[in-house]
C-alpha cells in the first residue's frame, strides 16, 4: 500500500493553503495535486474504501489540525446518491474508482433552485472544483447501477463538522452536519512500516 501518497498530497495542500493563494488558483494548483494523487490506484487502504447498502459512505483520510481543510473518501455502492445540498466551503472532487454523475443546481432570485445544465459525468482520472464563488449546490450520484465507485474530496474545512443545507423541491433548505462513516483513520506517519523513500 503506496499511503506515502495521501501524505505527499496532504503536505501539498498544507502548503496551497499556508501560502495564502487566492481561491482560483488554490482551486488549479490543489486540482493538479489531486490528479495526481488519483492517476494510480494502489495507496487507499481497503477500510476506507468499502460501501454500505444502506447509504454512501464518507471517510474522514485526514483533518488538518486547525481545521483549515480536509480529505475524506466516498464510497458509493451501486445506483446511490446524494440529495440536492451545498458545501459552504471551496472543495475538490476526484474520481479513483469507477464514475460518478453530478447534477448542477443554481438559486433563482428569489431563492428556489433550478437545474443549472446537464449531468456532469467524472470519470476515474477526472476532477471537478466546488465552491459558492463557482457553483456549491449539486446531486452527486454513482453512475453504475452494478458497481462500486468511489471519489477522494478535498475541503476548506473539517466537512464533516460544517453545518450545511439539503434542499427538496418547494421546501426550505434543511441544515445538517454530515460527520463522517468511520470512528479510525488511516495512520499517514508510521514511516517505520514503510521502506526507504527518497
Amino acid at each position: 500500500m503506496a499511503i506515502h501518497k495521501l501524505r505527499r498530497f496532504v503536505g501539498e495542500i498544507a502548503e496551497l493553503v499556508d501560502s495564502g493563494v487566492d481561491e482560483p488558483r488554490l482551486l488549479d494548483q490543489g486540482a493538479h495535486a489531486l490528479r495526481e494523487l488519483i492517476r494510480v490506484d494502489d495507496w487507499l487502504p481497503d477500510a476506507y474504501a468499502q460501501p454500505s447498502i444502506e447509504r454512501y459512505q464518507q471517510f474522514l483520510l485526514y483533518a488538518d489540525v486547525r481545521q483549515r481543510f480536509s480529505v475524506v473518501s466516498f464510497v458509493w455502492g451501486p445506483g446511490q446518491q446524494t440529495p440536492v445540498h451545498d458545501h459552504t466551503v471551496w472543495g475538490l472532487v476526484g474520481v479513483l474508482r469507477g464514475a460518478e454523475l453530478a447534477a448542477p443546481y443554481a438559486r433563482n432570485d428569489d431563492g428556489t433552485l433550478r437545474a443549472a445544465g446537464a449531468d456532469v459525468r467524472l470519470q476515474a482520472g477526472d476532477v471537478e472544483a466546488v465552491s459558492p464563488t463557482i457553483g456549491d449546490i449539486h446531486r452527486v450520484r454513482n453512475a453504475y447501477d452494478d458497481r462500486t465507485s468511489v471519489s477522494i474530496h478535498v475541503y476548506g474545512a473539517n466537512i464533516g463538522a460544517v453545518r450545511r443545507s439539503t434542499y427538496a423541491q418547494g421546501e426550505q433548505p434543511r441544515p445538517f452536519i454530515s460527520g463522517y462513516s468511520n470512528d479510525t483513520i488511516p495512520n499517514l506517519w508510521d514511516l517505520s512500516k514503510e521502506p526507504h523513500l527518497s
